[in-house]
């Protein structure tokens, strides 16, 4: 059968796709249905949505029959504490990034290159007779690297614009 923890679940995505108006969906536990509860709410919303019922029949869920009027008002609970948990996660990380700029951090990755190792690769990328592999070797990176900061005839891009502060 189907894993609840994976996304890619081929019977289970056959048997929602073979459901019709009026069908009643039989799950033995509410958690072979979805992966988290946001994943199962949108699943039942969906099923809801097309006339299609959900019947639990063990475990925590098992009181959720939603052909009945208590069924969905247990299972509409279940998806307000769903919305709640998710815009408590947001807001934390909200204010989580908002203290990391306050202190002075700032998100992402660091370049690769230093303002003073985009000015040589400019330069050495201007002359004709450069070589790319020794000034890659000479700088410690890659090709492709080199090429996201300095293009073939020494312009500059947009990595390394950035790290000149031109953007």
């Amino acid at each position: 059968l189907a894993s609840g923890g994976r996304d890619d679940r081929p019977g289970l995505t056959a048997c929602l796709k073979s459901l019709r108006d009026g069908d009643v969906l039989v799950v033995w536990k509410l958690d072979r249905l979805g992966r988290s509860l946001a994943h199962l709410v949108n699943t039942v919303k969906e099923l809801s949505d097309r006339k299609i019922g959900l019947r639990v029949l063990t475990g925590k869920g098992a009181q959720i029959d939603t052909t009945t009027a208590s069924g969905r008002m247990v299972f509409g609970i279940f998806a307000t504490l769903a919305e709640f948990e998710r815009d408590l996660i947001r807001e934390r990380t909200m204010a989580g990034l908002a203290s990391a700029r306050a202190r002075g951090r700032k998100g992402g990755r660091k370049f690769a290159l230093t303002k003073a190792q985009v000015r040589l690769a400019q330069a050495a990328m201007a002359q004709r007779d450069t070589s790319v592999s020794d000034l890659c070797k000479e700088l410690g990176i890659e090709r492709v690297t080199l090429y996201r900061y300095v293009g073939p005839k020494g312009e500059l891009r947009d990595h390394g614009k950035h790290v000149l502060g031109l953007t």
